[in-house]
C-alpha cells in the first residue's frame, strides 16, 4: 500500500465541495484499505472567505484565488465544483497544462466543450473524468464509458433532473397544481428560487447531451439537444394519462436511428415530458430519484436507479472518480480516450410518436368535423377523440396514430386558424403506444 499522499486542490466548497471534504476528512483510513491511495487537501478555493464553513472544513486549506491552486506544482489533481462557464473552463485547461489531472461535476461545460477538454487532457498525458455530471451519485458514465463499451446501445431514456420528476410526482399524487407543487419544492430546497434551469428542461438537456456523446461515441453539443420544459402540464393531462394507464415524466431520450439505406444512421436526442406506461420501469420512480433505462444490442435492457442529487451522493461519485485519477497518476497512465466524430443530429421534427393533443373549443356543430379535415389533410390519423364538457367549456381529446412530428405541428398551426379553436390545452408525446 502506497505511503505517499495524493495531493487535491479543490475549486468551490459549496454542497458538494463541502461534501466531500468530509468524506475525505473522516474516511482517510477506509479509503486507503478499499483503494491503496492517500489522498491529502493541499487547497480548497472559494469566492468568499468570509462565509462560515462546517466544522471539517479547515480554514487553514482555503483561499479565494484559483488559479493558485491551478499553478501550484505540489498539487496532483484539481477537483472543479464550482459549476458553470467561467472561470471554471479556464482553471479547468489551465490545469491540465500545467499537467494536472482534473475530476469536475461540471455538466453545463461538458455539454458544450467536453469534447475539447478531454483532446486537450490526453495531448498533455492527464486525465478528466466527470461521473458526477449527469445522474449524481448513480454510477452511470462509467458503467456506460466501461462496462458497455463495446455495447451497439440503441436507446437511453432517463430521468435524470430531480426537480421536475419531484414536481410531476406531487401533481399525480396529490393533485396539486403546478405552481403548488413547484412552491413544494422550493420549500424542501429541490428547486432554486429561480427554477428556470430544472423546469424548461435546461439542466436535462445539458446531461443529455453528456449521455449521447459517451453511449454512442459521437460530438453531441447542447445545442443539438431539442428542449421543452413542463411549465405547461396540467392536472387534466394527467387525469386523461391515468385513464389510459399512463403517467407523466420529463424525459431524456438519446437515441440511435439507422438509416434506410444502411449508412450508420443519424442520431435523435431531445429533453420534454412524456406519457409514460404504468408498465415501464420508468414510471414508478418517484419524488427527487433519478433513473436511466439503457437498450442494447446484446445487453438487452438495464436500468440504473439512484438518488440524482445532493451533496452526498454527488460527492461519493466524486470521490471515486479522484481515486481512478490517483491511481492513473500513480502509475503512469491515462485513461482510454477515442476520438468522437461529430454526431449526425436527426432534427425531432422528423420523428415519429403517437401524440396526446387537447384542444379547447365552441361546442357547435361540425367543430369536430372541421377539426378531423385539418388532421385529415396533413395525414395525421386520429386514433381516439374524447369530447369532455358542453357549450363554450367543451374541450376536444385526441391520441392520434404515429405521425411525424413537423406534420402534426402543421396541423395545430391550422386548428389555431380555426375560428371554433379557442385554444390549445395540452401537446404530450407518448412513450410507447397506445392502442384503441
Amino acid at each position: 500500500m502506497s505511503s505517499i499522499p495524493v495531493r487535491l486542490g479543490i475549486l468551490g466548497c459549496g454542497n458538494v465541495g463541502a461534501a466531500l471534504v468530509k468524506i475525505i476528512v473522516e474516511d482517510q483510513g477506509l479509503i486507503e484499505s478499499q483503494t491503496g491511495e492517500v489522498l491529502e487537501i493541499a487547497a480548497i478555493a472559494v469566492r468568499d472567505l468570509s462565509i462560515e464553513r462546517p466544522g471539517w472544513v479547515s480554514r487553514n486549506l482555503l483561499t479565494d484565488d484559483p488559479f493558485k491552486l491551478v499553478n501550484d506544482p505540489s498539487i496532483d489533481i484539481i477537483v472543479e465544483v464550482m459549476g458553470g462557464y467561467d472561470p471554471a473552463r479556464v482553471l479547468i485547461e489551465e490545469a491540465l497544462r500545467s499537467k494536472k489531472s482534473v475530476v469536475t461535476a461540471n455538466k453545463t461545460l461538458l455539454s458544450d466543450f467536453g469534447e475539447e477538454i478531454s483532446q486537450l487532457a490526453r495531448s498533455q498525458g492527464r486525465d478528466v473524468f466527470f461521473e458526477a455530471a449527469v445522474a449524481g451519485g448513480i454510477p452511470l458514465i462509467r458503467s456506460l464509458k466501461v462496462s458497455l463499451a463495446a455495447e451497439r446501445v440503441r436507446r437511453v431514456t432517463g430521468i435524470v433532473n430531480g426537480t421536475t420528476n419531484y414536481i410531476l410526482t406531487r401533481m399525480s399524487e396529490d393533485g396539486i397544481p403546478y405552481g403548488e407543487a413547484l412552491r413544494n419544492a422550493q420549500e424542501l430546497g429541490y428547486a432554486e428560487a429561480d427554477p428556470t434551469a430544472d423546469v424548461e428542461g435546461i439542466d436535462a438537456s445539458a446531461k443529455a447531451a453528456i449521455l449521447a456523446s459517451i453511449a454512442f461515441g459521437r460530438k453531441v453539443r447542447f445545442s443539438d439537444v431539442s428542449r421543452e420544459g413542463i411549465t405547461s402540464v396540467t392536472l387534466d393531462d394527467f387525469e386523461f394519462a391515468k385513464r389510459h394507464g399512463y403517467t407523466l415524466k420529463l424525459l431524456a431520450i438519446c437515441e440511435w436511428l439507422e438509416s434506410d439505406e444502411g449508412s450508420e444512421g443519424d442520431i435523435s436526442v431531445r429533453v420534454h415530458p412524456a406519457m409514460v406506461p404504468l408498465t415501464h420501469p420508468l414510471a414508478s420512480v418517484r419524488d427527487a430519484f433519478n433513473a436511466v433505462f439503457v437498450e442494447g444490442d446484446s445487453v438487452g435492457e438495464l436500468m440504473f436507479y439512484g438518488r440524482g442529487a445532493g451533496g452526498m451522493p454527488t460527492a461519493s461519485a466524486v470521490l471515486g472518480d479522484v481515486i481512478d485519477a490517483a491511481h492513473n497518476i500513480r502509475y503512469g497512465s491515462i485513461e482510454r480516450h477515442v476520438d468522437r466524430p461529430q454526431a449526425r443530429i436527426l432534427a425531432i421534427d422528423e420523428l415519429q410518436y403517437q401524440f396526446y393533443i387537447a384542444i379547447d373549443v365552441s361546442d357547435r356543430p361540425g367543430v369536430l368535423a372541421q377539426v378531423a379535415t385539418v388532421f385529415g389533410a396533413n395525414g395525421v390519423s386520429i386514433m381516439s377523440m374524447e369530447q369532455v364538457g358542453l357549450g363554450q367549456e367543451a374541450r376536444l381529446i385526441f391520441i392520434t396514430h404515429q405521425a411525424k412530428e413537423h406534420a402534426v405541428q402543421k396541423t395545430l398551426a391550422e386548428v389555431r386558424e380555426l375560428a371554433a379553436a379557442k385554444r390549445l390545452v395540452g401537446f404530450i408525446r407518448v412513450l410507447g403506444k397506445i392502442d384503441n
